[in-house]
């Protein structure tokens, strides 16, 4: 078969799926290919993944017997401003644990996969639980992603509830690569032996998420408990600080400022952000916020208004 594929977002980030789909197709002795309109002729099929739902779909003429469609950018609409999972796309299981082709995106040096799916959570503003199970629990073994790459990038939801987690961390440990927990990590879930055993493992950075007022207290005292553990601060602790949910901008502040004097980073986020104005406040607070050299610089929003 002539296989073709579409990276809808784009190929600034590698689409696990199409990596996989690639593989196992090559594994049947199929011919692979990124999908090319003018010149590549007829495909028997065509795999189309988006993983953002903002992301423009794909706007030319698919030349193909079969066109599949999937990722999360299809299958999610936003109803009444909350984003709902419409449909089912999971890849069949010899597809979904093969070993990926990073071959179609030029990777040498860098993993990418899920040790963990799933989240006890089920905030209003993330489709994870409906997608992938209200609960976190474990899918794979390093091993099935990871064959001695110098990096890692986990893309688990959230790997620490996963009750497992400890001897998924040891694997991380052991691999002796640099690892990226591309999610934010659950902060509210930690504990002193978890941020213990994660201080082992080469992390470059580590994300946490201060998604909601109401969760501060604990977000704050399990912050502090964990820089103090591992020692760790602004450069090696970001949080990501979601906006225009359900807070207030003066909510918003109060959370960076409280980051602020951990000295850990704060990162904004801002839901729905194509819909919100282009000269909307809170695009000027994340502007401050997101560049370090003016946020460490300029001490208030107010005086970065001015």
């Amino acid at each position: 078969m002539k296989i073709g594929l579409i990276d809808v977002d784009s190929h600034n980030y590698p689409n696990l799926a199409l990596m996989k789909i690639s593989a196992w197709h090559k594994s049947q002795g199929d011919h692979v290919e990124w999908y090319e309109p003018l010149i590549g002729g007829w495909y028997d099929r065509v795999y189309m993944s988006k993983v953002f739902s903002f992301t423009e779909d794909y706007q030319y003429p698919v030349n193909a017997t079969e066109i599949i469609k999937g990722g999360t950018g299809y299958n999610i609409q936003l109803v009444d401003g909350k984003e709902i999972y419409t449909k089912d796309s999971e890849l069949p299981d010899e597809i979904e644990h093969i070993y990926p082709d990073y071959d179609i995106y030029y990777i040498t040096d860098t993993a990418y996969g899920y040790m963990t799916r799933g989240c006890p959570r089920g905030c209003d503003f993330c489709v994870v639980a409906e997608k992938e199970g209200r609960r976190s629990h474990t899918v794979a073994s390093l091993g099935e992603f990871w064959h001695g790459q110098k990096y890692i990038e986990l893309l688990d939801p959230n790997p620490i509830a996963a009750p497992e987690w400890r001897d998924n961390f040891q694997q991380l440990i052991d691999s002796k690569a640099f690892v990226n927990f591309n999610q934010g990590v659950d902060i509210r879930l930690m504990t002193q032996e978890k941020a213990e055993v994660l201080k082992q493992i080469r992390l470059k950075m580590i994300h946490f998420a201060f998604d909601r007022m109401q969760d501060a207290d604990i977000v704050l005292k399990n912050l502090e408990m964990f820089v103090r553990v591992t020692g760790w601060e602004r450069h090696k602790i970001q949080v990501y600080v979601l906006t225009n949910f359900d807070t207030t901008i003066e909510e918003d502040l109060e959370r960076i400022y409280k980051l602020r004097e951990l000295n850990v980073s704060p990162y904004v986020m801002i839901y729905d952000k194509e819909h919100l104005p282009k000269r909307h406040a809170l695009r000027k607070m994340q502007r401050w916020v997101n560049s370090k050299w003016i946020f460490n610089s300029v001490k208030s929003f107010e005086d970065y208004t001015k």
